[in-house]
């Protein structure tokens, strides 16, 4: 049975096996397994390290003559074979099968591998690995799962975040584990040990361009035009992306949706904000823009912006910068 590669520093504490398959697609999960083991097999005395890529021409009778030969000065020996396509070939995987056949007692073997189809975990080889060590998964984490993934790491470095702020990492990092990793190291050397309030993670992830992108959606719900086509020219002058600016404009605008839809069905403002979990600090930027807005405005608003995303991705042609002024216009007073 598999175990996931956050599950590995438990499994490592009851002792080492001679076979671990790392494999998945989340580089950074991969890496720090990998990691894991070999400190793991340093600490339980494997001295000597000899590491294989088996790319194309790789002379696979390296490895069984690797696993025989120990230096004058090692008693232990770990065995690092990686290969990066997953796909050893004939040769090669009749070789892993003969050689995770007939371990040797003082040899621990890592194999990584990445992200494998389903006719590899079909395959005679990928079975004798299955049947002979230990399978690591280094999966990436779904966008449901990342907010409690980042609360663990936060954990790790005696900090914690409640759960907008979570969600906001989780957003801003939401594809790219290692980004996720860096900036959560970045709030450690930032901030002391205990909560993190949100102003202040915000601030830290984001760079000036990003900041000024929570302003130009400040200045669209307040209906201030001007603002609005000056920031946004800034922006366009930094060289910001596009897919961030729109992402922080319709962040506000499918909220501010959800918040009249509420109101719509009988609800009460102010129940309507807390229910959907507005941050305080953005719940009288949504108020002042309900009070003054209607849902069908709202509607034609996300239609806009869905083309606007087909544009930025290339599935349609325009302008992006005049067409994101013509989204926040909608919005003037």
């Amino acid at each position: 049975m598999p175990i996931a590669a956050e599950e590995l520093p438990r499994h490592l504490a009851s002792g080492l096996k001679p076979l671990y398959v790392v494999y998945g697609d989340a580089l950074l999960l991969a890496v720090e397994a990998a990691d894991s083991i070999r400190a793991a097999a340093r600490a339980a005395g494997y001295s000597e390290r000899e590491t294989f890529i088996a790319e194309q021409h790789f002379k696979w009778s390296e490895l069984k003559n690797s696993a025989q030969s120990l230096s004058l000065f090692a008693e232990r020996k770990i065995i690092d074979l990686r290969i990066p396509s997953g796909k050893p070939g004939t040769e090669g995987g009749q070789a892993l099968q003969d050689y995770v056949a007939n371990p040797s007692p003082d040899i621990l073997t890592l194999i990584t591998l990445p992200k494998l189809d389903w006719s590899a975990q079909k395959s005679q080889w990928f079975d004798a690995l299955e049947r002979h060590g230990v399978m690591v998964t280094a999966d990436d984490i779904p966008r449901p799962a990342l907010p409690r993934w980042i609360a663990a790491r936060l954990k790790r470095q005696e900090q914690s975040a409640d759960e907008p702020t979570l969600e906001f990492l989780a957003d801003r990092c939401e594809g790219n584990l290692l980004a996720a990793f860096q900036e959560i190291q970045k709030l450690a050397l930032l901030f002391p040990a205990g909560p993190l309030p949100f102003e202040q993670v915000r601030d830290a992830v984001m760079d000036v361009a990003r900041y000024d992108i929570f302003k130009l959606s400040e200045a669209m719900l307040n209906g201030n035009a001007e603002r609005f086509a000056r920031i946004l020219d800034g922006l366009r002058a930094e060289g910001t992306a596009t897919v961030l600016v729109l992402w922080a404009v319709s962040e506000d605008i499918r909220t501010l949706g959800k918040v009249l839809q509420a109101v719509q069905r009988g609800g009460n403002l102010g129940n309507a904000l807390r229910d959907l979990r507005v941050r305080k600090d953005r719940q009288p930027l949504i108020e002042h823009a309900a009070r003054r807005l209607k849902f069908p405005h709202i509607e034609r608003a996300l239609q806009q912006a869905a083309r606007l995303d087909k544009t930025i991705k290339g599935l349609r042609q325009g302008d992006v910068w005049d067409e994101l002024l013509q989204l926040g216009l909608r919005f003037a007073k």
